[in-house]
């Protein structure tokens, strides 16, 4: 019987995750194996509501939007991620714990002592077996998603929040190397594309 694998896939503003998400679950799917594609803050209904809020509400402080997105994540752990490997599905989720160090750790300053107790409350400690991390500069990023229209707030954050991010991703990625892969996402979506895939089919390859 196939083990289940949780792939995530994460990064600053308009790197792309949300275009590359697809490519990878088609992948996996072409190797046999049933994929739930989910995202965070999200998954479920609490947690979209939640992501409404995390997205586009007003006056949302420091310590709320940090418990909201643990909240969310618990939620999509319990409901979603850990059936769906009970069942040996492969899971890939746009964003996971990696974006509350990068975006409430970096960007917010939270220290990393709260976000590892927050951690605990995960089922089973839950760890992704294989991470994504699309980067480009901040500039690159911050174009491309003024370019969609439409931004968040996450989105419409400073130039020196958004670098704060992907330096805590990147530092995120030189800690955990063994699940961590950082794909460059700065050239042409085809390019990129090209790269994740290789990545993945190098990761998976002993999975399958």
């Amino acid at each position: 019987m196939n083990s289940g694998r949780f792939i995530t896939l994460e990064g600053g503003e308009g790197v792309g995750k949300t275009t590359c998400l697809e490519a990878v679950a088609e992948r996996i799917r072409a190797w046999g194996r049933e994929v739930v594609v989910t995202r965070e803050p999200g998954g479920t209904q609490l947690g979209e509501g939640l992501r409404a809020l995390l997205l586009h509400g007003e006056h949302v402080c420091v310590e709320a939007e940090l418990l909201m997105m643990f909240a969310a994540r618990v939620q999509h752990v319990r409901e979603v991620i850990w059936p769906a490997l009970a069942r040996g599905c492969w899971v890939v989720s746009d964003r996971f714990t990696d974006s509350s160090y990068a975006y409430q750790g970096g960007g917010r300053g939270v220290p990393a002592a709260n976000l590892r107790f927050l951690e605990q409350f995960l089922p089973g400690a839950l760890q992704p077996d294989l991470t994504l991390l699309l980067d480009a500069p901040v500039e690159v990023g911050r174009a491309r998603a003024l370019a969609r229209g439409g931004t968040d707030r996450f989105e419409s954050e400073a130039l020196v929040f958004q670098e704060r991010v992907r330096d805590a991703y990147l530092e995120r990625a030189a800690a955990f190397p063994e699940r961590i892969v950082v794909i460059d996402a700065s050239g042409p979506a085809g390019a990129v594309r090209c790269h994740l895939l290789a990545a993945l089919e190098q990761r998976c390859a002993s999975w399958l």
